[in-house]
Formats: C-alpha cells, structure tokens, sequence
C-alpha cells in the first residue's frame, strides 16, 4: 500500500529536503496505520523521529498530523488506520509575533 506524507519546510532539513514522501507499508496489522507509516517515514529518514516523536514515543504537544482532513489526535492516534493512497499531512505549530 502507497502512502504520501507531506513534510512542512520547517522540517524538511531534517527529511533530506523532500516535500513529499511517498512510502510503501504493508496493509496488515500495525503497517496500516499511522504508528506504522511513521515507522516507514522513520527508517527511511530518521532525523524526523525526534522533531515528531517525545523521548516516551508520543505526538510531541506541537505537532499535528493529519490523514486527510482528520487530526489524529481526535481518530485514535498511532491507531488510527490508514488507507491505500492516504494522505498524512504533518503540520507543527508555528509562533511568531
């Protein structure tokens, strides 16, 4: 199964630079959902593990990802299934003033 995950700027020095990370996970078990597409993105660019993930393996506070339209926070986290062609979209919170 074919999964994109979008990678804001702010990260992509920490992905190797690409906008769009397309990854191949196995549709079963944990593979089909968000826990196992981050395990992909992870293995395939390992310096965004710690930007998105707390030292207890968690969502860090600030940052939000989405399959599609839905916040994983709110569809069962790492739990939450994903599809064939899902779109996972990470988006950190931004401060400024």
């Amino acid at each position: 199964m074919s999964v994109t995950v979008h990678v804001p700027a702010a990260l992509r020095q920490h992905g190797e630079g690409p906008a769009e990370v397309v990854l191949e996970v196995g549709p079963q078990g944990a593979a089909g959902t968000v826990g196992g597409v981050l395990a992909a993105l992870f293995a395939a660019h390992p310096a965004l593990r710690d930007r998105l993930v707390g030292e207890t393996g968690q969502l860090r506070e600030h940052v939000n990802l989405f399959v599609g339209n839905e916040n994983v926070r709110y569809t069962g986290g790492f739990a939450t299934p994903v599809a064939d062609g899902a779109e996972l979209t990470i988006l950190p919170a931004v401060s400024g003033g």
